[in-house]
């Protein structure tokens, strides 16, 4: 049986419909999204950390292009299917990694790394196979590509 999906109000939907792209770059942007809105900053953070409490949203944050800022990289490694859950624990533990996700490969598990500087990638890369006792291996980007992330909630 499926979850059920969390109750999300018209104020919510415009929360995370509205502010996919072109986020507020000021020193108290969730102040800027609360008047955009109507409401408070202290209701938009709430929804937020409510939101990100259910599952709803991983993080607000900024999304860059692949090595403009920093570091990155897209790494995979083979993980025994009764570790799996583990594993990806494991790796999303280290703060530089964005995400994970499942793959249908004999490379499993595949996740980014993003970081200030080469040697602190490495050192994560390093940190997840002596940790796992699994082999990272990196997947170095060899062509971009655009990928538009947001998506709208509304469709009326």
């Amino acid at each position: 049986m499926m979850p059920a999906s969390p109750v999300l109000d018209a104020l919510d939907r415009r929360l995370l419909d509205d502010f996919q792209r072109d986020f507020p770059l000021t020193f108290s942007p969730f102040a800027v999204v609360a008047d955009r809105l109507g409401t408070t900053e202290a209701d938009v953070i709430a929804r937020l950390d409510r939101l990100r409490t259910l599952g709803v949203i991983d993080r607000v944050g900024a999304a860059f292009r692949p090595n403009v800022a920093g570091v990155s990289t897209l790494a995979a490694m083979a993980v025994p299917e009764d570790r799996l859950a583990e594993v990806a624990a494991r790796v999303n533990s280290h703060p530089e990694v964005n995400h994970n996700y499942e793959r249908e490969h004999r490379l499993n598990l595949w996740f980014v790394v993003a970081a200030h500087a080469r040697t602190r990638l490495d050192a994560v890369l390093g940190a997840i196979a002596d940790e796992t006792g699994l082999e990272v291996i990196e997947l170095p980007l060899v062509e971009s590509y655009h990928v538009d992330l947001g998506f709208p909630l509304s469709w009326n």
